[in-house]
């Protein structure tokens, strides 16, 4: 588990790195459970919840908080994830999917979430995912169905701020120690709702 949240983390720069390139994006942040030390849960996987084995969390994609200008940059936006994915893979051999970095957009100057940055490469694609009211209103902005963003998603605390236009980048996500929190650290809900 943690070779993965470091191979995440590795995905985080390069993706990062690509979307920093465009002038609408103001400021990049890592976050979700990608930018915290792994807490230890009921494990998924049958053998061990069979035996009641607690296991680090397994991280599933990258969550990115990326703050934007304005929307008309979405396809350049979605080809620099698919672009950065790709050489992430052919310089480290780190498999990182483009549908594994899951981009959150948000209003620069404030935290107005906007919608995700949708994986597809048109809009709409016809998919059931595209049926979300308001899903594909502006191209390649993306909605879910009975999301809402967790009420501290943005903490300072919670996130690993990783560009901001001003300074340019900020901060590594590989730089992060790779370690799980600490035994007495029980995390029944980690995103706080």
């Amino acid at each position: 588990m943690l070779l993965r949240q470091a191979q995440f983390r590795l995905a985080a720069d390069a993706v990062a790195t690509e979307l920093a390139a465009s002038p609408e994006v103001a400021a990049i942040a890592l976050i979700g459970s990608v930018a915290r030390p792994l807490w230890r849960e009921r494990s998924p996987f049958s053998p061990f919840r069979q035996q009641h084995i607690d296991i680090l969390h397994h991280c599933k994609d990258v969550d990115l908080a990326v703050w934007l200008d304005h929307l008309d940059g979405l396809h350049t936006l979605n080809r620099a994830r698919g672009e950065a994915t790709r050489r992430l893979f052919a310089e480290r051999n780190v498999g990182v999917a483009h549908h594994q970095v899951d981009i959150f957009l948000f209003q620069s100057g404030g935290n107005d979430y906007l919608g995700r940055l949708c994986t597809f490469s048109t809009c709409p694609k016809g998919k059931r995912d595209c049926d979300v009211p308001g899903c594909g209103r502006t191209a390649l902005l993306r909605q879910h169905e009975d999301f809402t963003v967790w009420p501290n998603m943005l903490q300072e605390d919670r996130i690993v701020r990783l560009y901001a236009r001003d300074s340019g980048i900020l901060r590594r996500a590989a730089d992060l120690p790779i370690e799980p929190a600490p035994e007495s650290a029980i995390i029944q809900d980690p995103a706080g709702t």
